[in-house]
C-alpha cells in the first residue's frame, strides 16, 4: 500500500465526525502575513488561542465555529515589532484585548472544501470574513481522542477595522500592505459524552 493510500485510509478513518470539538492551541496556529515595504512578507500568528466547533457532517450548514485570541500573545519573530502592532498604532492590546471570530453560516463547496463566514472583532470593530477551510482529515490520537484538521486562508483590509497606521516610502508606497492574508491551520479534539449515571430508585 502506498503513502498516498496510507493517509487517504486515516483521513476517513472516522465515518461520524458530527459533534462539539475544542481547538487544540498546542497543534494549530492562527497567522497572518502582510507584505512589508512593498518588498516582502511578514508572517506572525497568536500562540494564545481557544475555541469551539461544532460539525454537522449530513449537514454542514448547520456547522459552527467560535474563537477568541489573546492579542497580546502576538508573535512575528522581533520583539519590537510585535511591542509595536501591541501599541494603539496598532491593536492596542490593553484596550482591545481580545480578536474574536463567530460564524453566521458554513457551507460545504465540494469534496473537502468548505466555506465560512462570520463576524470578527478587532479594536472593537466588527466586520464579516469569509474562511475558505480544506479538511485535512480525522484519526484517533494515542490518547483516545478523536481529532479532525482543517487549514484555512482568507483575507481583509486591516483598515476596515481601524488599524489604519502607516508610513510613506519615499520610493512611492507604504511601509505595511493594507491587505492581509489569514492563514489557519486547525486541529480540534472532540468533547468526550459523559455517560448517563444510572437511576437510583428509593
Amino acid at each position: 500500500m502506498s503513502s498516498t493510500d496510507t493517509d487517504a485510509q486515516v483521513s476517513r478513518a472516522i465515518e461520524n465526525l458530527t459533534g462539539d470539538y475544542r481547538v487544540d492551541p498546542a497543534h494549530s496556529r492562527f497567522g497572518f502575513v502582510a507584505r512589508h515595504a512593498m518588498v516582502t512578507k511578514v508572517r506572525g500568528h497568536f500562540r494564545e488561542v481557544s475555541g469551539r466547533l461544532h460539525l454537522d457532517e449530513q449537514d454542514p450548514t448547520r456547522s459552527s465555529a467560535e474563537v477568541t485570541v489573546n492579542i497580546a500573545s502576538i508573535s512575528t519573530g522581533d520583539d519590537q515589532r510585535d511591542g509595536h502592532l501591541r501599541s494603539p498604532d496598532f491593536f492596542d492590546a490593553e484596550q482591545f484585548p481580545t480578536m474574536t471570530f463567530v460564524s453566521t453560516a458554513a457551507e460545504r463547496v465540494r469534496d473537502d472544501d468548505y466555506r465560512m463566514t462570520g463576524d470578527l472583532t478587532v479594536h472593537g470593530e466588527t466586520h464579516p470574513v469569509t474562511l475558505e477551510l480544506t479538511f485535512d482529515g480525522s484519526s484517533k490520537d494515542p490518547f483516545g481522542n478523536l481529532r479532525v484538521g482543517f487549514d484555512g486562508r482568507g483575507q481583509l483590509n486591516r483598515r476596515d477595522w481601524g488599524l489604519k497606521w502607516n508610513a510613506a516610502l519615499e520610493t512611492g508606497g507604504w511601509l505595511v500592505s493594507e491587505k492581509v492574508q489569514l492563514e489557519l491551520d486547525i486541529s480540534a479534539i472532540r468533547d468526550v459524552e459523559e455517560p448517563e449515571q444510572p437511576t437510583v430508585s428509593s
